[in-house]
């Protein structure tokens, strides 16, 4: 069985494995301090659970122990938020598998507007990986080098949100960023600028961008 890790997690089974779920109604609460969240720590297994294996406090320790565990196992690996349960971090995952998927990194600075872009953007077959803040997303980018375009939300201040364009730029210099703002801003450097009442328009930009994964996934399976 093929784990999709863009996937959020589910509660524990019996089997004190999980398998990712989508609870119908749930929704993550609003708490501060991204960098110094709880992090989770997974091992892939061969039948596709996802088995926990560690709990730390600090997204530093998460990519720590991430890293530790990458070099134990060949099996694939990562972490995610402990509450939210958006993958943050991932590791040991086969680059062809990898490619299967367009992939996109997106910046949130509010936890419920985050949360529901990256469910709309999964919904539509994007695999996504999700960081709140400047910190946190600087973090987990230190351990990614594959990413398709990035995602930069509206609910800072500008001045944040175009350090953090400047940083995306100067580290990923070949991929895209689109910038979601408020009434009234733009965010220099950033490729694409949308306003954040406007959503049909900024997915027009991701699947102009990416292609519309969920429609070429349909294509293939009818193929086969």
């Amino acid at each position: 069985m093929r784990l999709n890790w863009s996937l959020r997690l589910g509660k524990s089974s019996r089997r004190s494995h999980t398998r990712p779920a989508f609870p119908p109604c749930w929704l993550p609460p609003k708490i501060g301090g991204p960098v110094y969240r709880k992090y989770e720590i997974y091992e892939v297994l061969p039948d596709g659970c996802s088995q926990k294996v560690n709990v730390v406090t600090g997204l530093e320790f998460a990519k720590l122990a991430l890293q530790g565990l990458a070099k134990r196992t060949n099996n694939e690996c990562f972490a995610a938020d402990a509450k939210t349960r958006q993958i943050v971090m991932q590791r040991n995952v086969p680059r062809p598998k990898w490619r299967t998927m367009k992939h996109i990194f997106h910046i949130a600075y509010d936890e419920e507007r985050g949360f529901r872009r990256a469910e709309l953007l999964r919904a539509r077959g994007y695999g996504v990986l999700s960081a709140i803040g400047n910190d946190a997303a600087e973090i987990a980018l230190s351990t990614i080098h594959d990413v398709d375009l990035f995602i930069v939300g509206q609910a800072a201040p500008q001045e944040t949100r175009r350090e953090m364009v400047n940083w995306l730029k100067a580290r990923f210099p070949g991929v895209k960023i689109l910038a979601i703002n408020p009434p009234g801003q733009q965010v220099f450097g950033a490729d694409f600028n949308v306003r954040e009442n406007d959503p049909e328009r900024w997915l027009q930009v991701v699947t102009q961008r990416l292609g519309n994964t969920t429609i070429d996934l349909a294509g293939r399976h009818s193929a086969s």
